[in-house]
């Protein structure tokens, strides 16, 4: 009795592994980390869609780790890599590419999509948001909390300062014109403000861009701090707060922006598309959205976070990897991801879906960061991308506070950068 049981135990055990070893071996475990810098639901999200990813999936389990802004997230997420612990992928700065690529740290996706299928999905995305990822003719990075610098503009200051709330500054000098007249005297309100902390060399890239210039070679091993044009720029930024008066003289915190526009405390400000659903939800007035006035030309640098790929995964994880970004990035998954943050839909297939028409159609601002795509430019990104931008930032930073010339501070800088550079011509 006892053996006929203790056999047909073991027959069942036999059963339950044969049936459950497919599973197991096909089973896979990511770690992805992931940056929130911006204000928002963000995590609630993410979560909400990697939990649709795995039961679509049931065998691929995602851990994700938010890990504070971008470079605490590269930081973070390299040192678990160099201690051993399994990442598999990371939503990082689409600027980090060559630092990446210098660290042997990510693999081109070109290595993992080679289906006919994966390719078109590599070129399905808005080719502006590929400009800081196509690297040499291969794809570092797959676009996805990406945006452009907009304006936000309180309409309801506008009709207070008798200007019209459906036709905001277009130019330089139509911006400072409003400014002044959004301005209160007694401090309470500004007409503008521009961050310059955080991601001070971002913002200074929408301005250089504007006056006709771009910040550094396509391939990332020259800069350009120092042409007349960019030299152009940082004065005008500084002249907004010491010869226009319209904005605070300093610094102004990347961090606390939102909340001083939201209570009124500027009528302007230049900020990222991501903050948009946060802004409109927040907002007691209302508030209207643009594209960043021109000088020279109109534009923005693009900004935001690309997928990558770690070197450190097996095949399956890789592949696992693989279907996890190509599950965020469908159309209807973009267009959920930009309704609920206001970072654009990152192809045009997540415009054309129903949910997004639809929003766009009762809100047109949503519209506006993908428009000016048409006029975009790369985002600050070369070898050495820390050190370089630090430079930058720097430079900004001293010309603001009046610490150097816009030109002496700029020329530094690029001398600088210029050293750092020369190796990789």
């Amino acid at each position: 009795m006892f053996g006929r049981l203790t056999r047909a135990a073991l027959t069942a055990a036999a059963l339950l592994a044969s049936s459950a070893a497919p599973f197991a071996a096909g089973a896979v475990d990511l770690t992805m980390y992931y940056p929130v810098s911006v204000g928002g639901p963000l995590t609630k999200v993410i979560d909400g869609m990697v939990a649709d990813f795995e039961k679509r999936n049931p065998d691929i389990k995602v851990n994700a780790i938010y890990a504070g802004n971008y470079d605490d997230t590269r930081v973070k997420a390299l040192a678990a890599l160099k201690g051993g612990q399994p990442v598999q992928l990371s939503v990082l700065f689409s600027i980090d590419a060559y630092d990446l690529i210098e660290q042997d740290a990510i693999v081109p996706f070109e290595d993992v999509a080679t289906t006919a299928e994966d390719k078109s999905w590599l070129s399905s995305f808005y080719p502006g948001l590929m400009a800081n990822g196509v690297i040499n003719g291969k794809t570092w990075g797959i676009p996805f909390q990406r945006s452009t610098i907009v304006m936000y503009y309180n309409k309801t200051a506008f009709r207070e300062a008798g200007l019209d709330p459906d036709h905001p500054p277009a130019t330089w000098t139509d911006m400072i014109a409003a400014a002044k007249k959004l301005t209160r005297t007694d401090g309470s309100r500004w007409g503008l403000m521009i961050p310059s902390t955080g991601y001070a060399y971002w913002m200074f890239g929408a301005l250089a861009k504007e006056n006709g210039e771009t910040l550094m070679s396509a391939d990332g091993t020259r800069t350009y701090f120092d042409k007349p044009p960019v030299v152009e720029a940082l004065q005008f930024w500084r002249d907004l707060a010491v010869r226009d008066h319209v904005m605070p003289e300093g610094t102004i915190e990347w961090g606390t922006l939102r909340q001083a526009f939201v209570e009124g405390k500027t009528a302007m400000m230049w900020h990222s598309t991501g903050n948009l659903t946060e802004v409109r939800k927040s907002a007691p007035f209302d508030v209207g959205v643009a594209m960043l006035p021109a000088n020279r030309a109109p534009g923005s640098p693009t900004g935001g976070g690309n997928f990558y790929l770690f070197k450190k995964a097996t095949p399956a994880e890789r592949a696992a990897a693989l279907k996890l970004v190509r599950f965020m990035t469908e159309p209807e998954r973009a267009a959920e991801w930009s309704i609920a943050t206001g970072y654009m839909g990152v192809s045009p297939a997540a415009y054309e879906t129903p949910a997004l028409k639809a929003y766009v159609k009762d809100f047109p601002p949503a519209a506006v960061a993908r428009d000016q795509l048409a006029v975009s430019t790369a985002e600050l990104a070369t070898y050495q991308t820390g050190r370089v931008r630090k430079l930058l930032d720097d430079a900004i930073q001293s010309a603001l506070t009046g610490a150097k010339t816009p030109a002496a501070a700029l020329t530094e800088a690029q001398d600088q950068a210029d050293r750092l550079l020369k190796p990789y011509r």
